[in-house]
């Protein structure tokens, strides 16, 4: 059954708050074969930011989340289903969803999948029309242009530039196929929460990038890892270590 990781349980937004839903997905790549690329972990944070315009800050805010991993034997059509009911929640439940190149995760899912996935469906379809239609879609990735002075719109090049801090401690040394065969091999938890917690600050640093480019709130300068530890810490192991708690020094 594919290892979920939630805290807190998901809960109605607030009265005056708009909620952005920020949906990321890991996956291998494979291009030399049809649908070779495989999706295995996806996360979702929900963020639900007090309706002040563009002043509101954005870095004292807390969220909900849902952290999906693939166990061994499982495929990537059963990720590709329960992602199905992320998007299914995010087009009822939010104002603005977004993701980094969501087009790409979209479509890898839709390929994994084996039975109907309308929600992702549907999303593929609204992601499409976002700038001629009404849809809550808005895509880091391609739709920041106008925050944006550098070239590179790699997400960690785009939050550096606007002064988020998102240091991937997780990559130190390795790579994420290679944490992701050593779940699958060796059944390395802390692998898998390396993983996990990478792909959520993923969707955490993308949701505030999103809330940004639609003029939902701001912030001077903001540690991606602290708003992370005030809500994950305990969940996965990893972010006990040395090597995550001393990106909090000097926080508050």
């Amino acid at each position: 059954m594919i290892h979920h990781s939630t805290r807190p349980t998901r809960t109605a937004a607030p009265a005056g708050t708009i909620r952005v839903a920020s949906i990321d997905v890991e996956w291998t790549k494979n291009y030399r074969i049809k649908n070779g690329n495989q999706a295995f972990c996806v996360s979702v944070v929900w963020l639900d930011i007090p309706d002040r315009g563009p002043s509101a800050d954005l870095g004292n805010l807390t969220f909900q989340y849902a952290s999906a991993y693939l166990e061994p034997g499982e495929t990537s059509a059963d990720l590709a289903a329960h992602a199905d009911t992320v998007f299914r929640d995010a087009l009822d439940d939010a104002h603005l969803i977004t993701g980094h190149q969501l087009c790409s995760d979209l479509g890898v899912l839709a390929a994994n999948a084996t039975t109907p996935v309308p929600a992702i469906t549907a999303a593929r379809q609204q992601w499409k029309t976002r700038r001629t239609e009404k849809t809550p879609f808005t895509d880091t990735r391609f739709d920041a242009d106008h925050l944006l002075s550098g070239k590179s719109r790699r997400l960690v090049d785009v939050c550096t530039e606007l002064a988020l801090d998102v240091t991937q401690p997780e990559l130190r040394g390795t790579s994420m196929t290679a944490l992701h065969r050593a779940w699958l091999n060796d059944g390395d938890d802390q692998a898998r929460g390396r993983v996990s917690v990478l792909n959520l600050r993923h969707s955490l640093s993308t949701a505030l990038v999103a809330a940004r480019a639609e003029h939902l709130g701001t912030w001077e300068h903001l540690n991606v890892n602290t708003m992370l530890a005030r809500q994950i810490t305990g969940q996965w192991d990893w972010t006990t270590t040395p090597a995550f708690t001393q990106l909090l020094q000097g926080e508050p």
